[in-house]
């Protein structure tokens, strides 16, 4: 069990919330006061109202850095108003999970819905109806 209180959840755009039912944890996890972010190498969603879901939406086109750079993870955590150490990074690609491990969040690295929802049950300590 790990020793912190983890209250938030930054998880990409491409390659984890486009896969089908990613949208419906997050919406769950957020339901039970989870904190999410939308953190993507992206200048811009797909289709704007999807921001409208999430407590911030931090995209590298606007705010000039990158993942895996620190600073994109660092100021996704402020925007929800946490540190890095109480959030949860998703990201299907294991180089973006590493820049966020080593600001301290804890890392999934996603391949399917279901092994990712397992994880983040185990993690927030929570039962998602989907």
């Amino acid at each position: 069990m790990l020793n912190v209180d983890l209250r938030g959840l930054l998880l990409d755009y491409a390659g984890v919330l486009d896969e089908p039912g990613m949208g419906a944890v997050a919406r769950a996890l957020r339901a039970t006061g989870v904190r999410v972010a939308v953190v993507s190498n992206a200048d811009r969603l797909p289709e704007p109202a999807l921001a409208e879901g999430f407590d911030s939406v931090v995209l590298s086109g606007a705010v000039g850095f990158a993942k895996p750079d620190a600073e994109i993870y660092r100021l996704a955590a402020r925007r929800l108003g946490l540190e890095p150490g109480e959030c949860v990074f998703v990201d299907d690609l294991r180089r973006n999970v590493d820049g966020a491990v080593a600001t301290g969040m804890v890392g999934i690295h996603h391949s399917d819905r279901d092994s990712t929802t397992v994880e983040l049950e185990a993690l927030f300590e929570a039962h998602l109806d989907l």
